[in-house]
């Protein structure tokens, strides 16, 4: 046999070996695709029995959450609605005529007054009560109350002073005291069905 015989020969024989295991490569390549495409679908029916499983309880969740932020939006709206009804009342009081304000200062008064010899500190902006009324008032209940020359920072009332003991009759103290006492009497009047 010459050289180029047993070469050819050579090149034969690899030639029908490379296509053996050409054709055997195709033929795993088919049955990893095979396989690979079994687990892919294996994979995404799992996926999808355990979301079919889980999709209640994820909707609940969601419902939940719902609940959650339109309950915390109407607490919100219900809180504005009583400040709201608690600042009306402050500007109301504010707001009362000469004769109302100063009756309803004298009630305040006689029901704050401990020694009679107190020191009387009026808002800066007060209108009715001025030393005339503090004497009147004196007179007609037997006081020495005094009108204190410092104005306070609050929006009506009085604050009354003896011995660093404070008696606070500011408007806005008597909102606060009254709103603790009875806000969940307004809650129940707004909101109740």
């Amino acid at each position: 046999m010459s050289l180029a015989q047993i070469t050819e020969k050579i090149e034969s024989d690899a030639r029908v070996e490379s296509a053996k295991i050409l054709e055997r490569a195709r033929e795993q390549e088919i049955e990893i695709k095979r396989a690979a495409e079994a687990e892919v679908k294996k994979l995404e029916d799992a996926a999808k029995n355990r979301f079919d499983k889980e999709r209640p309880e994820i909707f609940k969740r969601r419902d939940i959450v719902a609940r959650l932020d339109v309950n915390k939006i109407h607490l919100d709206a219900q809180r504005r609605l009583i400040r709201d009804a608690f600042s009306e009342g402050l500007e109301r009081l504010k707001g009362l005529e000469k004769g109302k304000y100063l009756e309803f200062c004298n009630r305040l008064l006689k029901e704050a007054v401990d020694s009679g010899d107190e020191v009387m500190e009026i808002s800066r902006d007060e209108k009715y009560i001025n030393p005339g009324w503090v004497d009147e008032f004196n007179k007609a209940n037997g006081t020495k109350i005094t009108l204190s020359e410092e104005r306070g920072d609050f929006l009506g009332g009085f604050i009354l002073n003896k011995d660093r003991i404070y008696i606070n009759c500011s408007w806005e103290m008597l909102m606060q005291a009254t709103q603790e006492r009875i806000e969940n009497e307004v809650v129940h009047r707004l909101f109740s069905d």
